[in-house]
C-alpha cells in the first residue's frame, strides 16, 4: 500500500476539502482513508499499487484549485507494538 501526498493551494474551506476529496475519490474509487486541509494546503490518500500523478494534477486543476506536487511514498502502519 502506498500513502500519497498533494500539495493543493486554494482551498479556504471545508467545503473546498470535500471538493479535493471527492475529485480524488473520482480518479481512484478503491482510495482510502482520503483527507484534505485547507491550513496545511495538502491532501492524501492511501491506495494499493501505483498512480498516474499526471491523471491526479489535472482532475484537480480542473476543480479550479492547483495541485502543485504529487509524492507517493511505501505506507507503514503505525501502532502500539513495532516489530524492528
Amino acid at each position: 500500500m502506498n500513502q500519497v501526498t498533494m500539495k493543493v493551494t486554494g482551498m479556504r474551506c471545508g467545503m473546498c476539502e470535500a471538493h479535493i476529496c471527492d475529485t480524488i475519490r473520482k480518479v481512484y474509487p478503491n482510495a482510502k482513508s482520503v483527507s484534505a486541509s485547507h491550513a496545511k494546503k495538502s491532501a492524501q490518500f492511501r491506495i494499493d499499487g501505483e498512480i498516474d500523478s499526471s491523471r491526479l494534477i489535472a482532475a484537480i486543476n480542473e476543480t479550479g484549485y492547483t495541485c502543485e506536487s504529487v509524492s507517493t511514498a511505501p505506507f507503514v502502519k503505525k501502532g502500539l507494538f513495532h516489530r524492528g
